[in-house]
């Protein structure tokens, strides 16, 4: 598969953003004080790591197959740490880390959206496609997080 001129600078837009999102992730898991948010974010920093690598691959021509993992949000159960009534300040900084992180997988998610439709190769569109719906997984594992410890 040759990319066109245009194409290959949206893949490396899109890799950009998935190499700033691997950062945030590593940064925020050592910000976090809650075990259970630190293991979240190793695992997402994991995940978008794989994102960049498997756009990578998109660069030199391969186009990898598509897992469609669309039941990591659904399937996602964290433990409570915090209480409802507690408002302590380690709450707090790790309920700022969670919503920051949203709204990064909101971003990111739209740019998939939007993007998908600059590619005329059906594998290209459908692997964007299922990276959209991972980084929707993402957001809804963090709500869950922040909503079984009672976080706004």
């Amino acid at each position: 598969m040759i990319l066109t001129e245009k194409e290959r600078t949206v893949i490396e837009d899109l890799q950009t953003q998935e190499k700033g999102l691997v950062e945030k992730y590593h940064r925020c898991g050592s910000e976090a004080k809650d075990p259970v948010l630190q293991d979240l974010f190793g695992e997402l920093e994991k995940m978008q790591q794989k994102h960049y690598d498997t756009l990578g691959q998109v660069l030199t021509g391969a186009v990898p197959t598509c897992d469609c993992n669309c039941s990591a949000g659904a399937d996602y159960a964290p433990r409570a740490t915090y209480t409802g009534m507690s408002e302590t300040a380690d709450k707090k900084n790790d309920c700022f880390l969670a919503t920051d992180c949203i709204g990064s997988e909101k971003l990111a998610a739209t740019e998939y959206n939007t993007n998908v439709f600059n590619f005329q190769e059906p594998e290209v569109r459908k692997l964007l496609a299922d990276i959209q719906i991972e980084e929707q997984n993402y957001a809804e594992m963090l709500y869950k997080y922040k909503t079984v410890n009672s976080m706004q």
